[in-house]
């Protein structure tokens, strides 16, 4: 008899599906800079949230028999001029900065955003008023304005956060007013728009999706910005106010012993050196993946 053979093909599997999210996250784990960026930043996240389970004393306490002791087995950063351990300081430190960083430009987008639309859609009179309104903004330096802003509503930490956010409102609303304008003549829109489709369905289905891209990277820049700011109120004394572990504050409660205990200047800011590189980085890295004019 003769032997029938069958073959039996297998099923095809089906191919990886293209997309820009996707292209976007291979692109992302080729880009060194933006790797060591993230990682960084993850880093930095994780020891503010376990940072209550890593200190090795209560950032407040007050040993003045222990003051401006240097790096050791016992206080690995050394000790502050009130002998606070500045370990557990600049770990907590790290909350403060990363929460300013990140709600400060959170409210600066959603602000932001909301103007840059409604000026880039409606245009003409509330495209004139917003846009002046936001050349007043630009016309001061952002670390002045924030400066007057704390002075007025009082030095503290919550206050700060909201200068900040204030005075980087313009950046966002400019960018996403631009991109807006470029959109709104778009086929698609115009096609939208003859079949009857609302405005605020135009916005939210297709303005929006199609603007996120600059705004994340700009936001990831933004954050570093932030830090910087923060530390800077904090180093003239409006930001975090005493016992409060910022980075800006303990540098310049320790100007001026930079001399005699170098250690207490040293850490914050290789603190503030580190984060703000860190979403540089990222930053930079995410700017050459989602920007089409840094593709070949």
């Amino acid at each position: 008899m003769a032997q029938v053979t069958v073959n039996v093909s297998k099923p095809a599997v089906p191919a990886e599906q293209p997309g820009p999210w996707r292209d976007a996250w291979r692109a992302f784990r080729k880009n060194k800079n933006a790797v060591i960026g993230c990682v960084l930043i993850i880093v930095f996240m994780i020891i503010a949230i376990i940072a209550p389970f890593i200190a090795p004393f209560d950032y407040k306490e007050q040993a003045l028999l222990e003051r401006l002791k240097p790096p050791s087995s016992t206080h690995w950063f050394g000790t502050d001029d009130l002998g606070r351990d500045l370990f557990s300081r600049t770990i907590y430190g790290a909350r403060i900065s990363l929460w300013v960083g990140f709600f400060s430009v959170i409210g600066s987008i959603i602000f932001g955003t909301i103007l840059g639309v409604l000026a880039g859609y409606y245009g003409k009179w509330i495209d004139m008023i917003i846009s002046r309104l936001f050349d007043i903004l630009l016309a001061f330096p952002s670390i002045l304005l924030a400066i007057a802003i704390v002075a007025i509503l009082g030095p503290s930490l919550q206050n700060a956060l909201y200068a900040i956010a204030i005075v980087n409102i313009p950046t966002y609303g400019r960018l996403i007013r631009a991109k807006v304008l470029s959109l709104k003549s778009e086929e698609y829109i115009t096609a939208a728009r003859a079949i009857g489709m609302k405005n605020n369905r135009i916005l939210i289905s297709h303005i929006l999706p199609n603007s996120i891209t600059p705004i994340i990277v700009q936001g990831t820049l933004g954050i570093a910005t932030a830090i910087i700011e923060a530390a800077a109120l904090g180093f003239l004394g409006l930001g975090a106010q005493p016992p409060e572990p910022e980075w800006g504050k303990m540098l310049s409660d320790s100007r001026q012993f930079i001399q005699t205990a170098p250690w207490t200047v040293i850490f914050p800011g290789v603190s503030i050196m580190f984060t703000v590189l860190a979403f540089n980085l990222l930053g930079d890295g995410l700017r050459d993946i989602l920007d089409p004019r840094m593709k070949n």
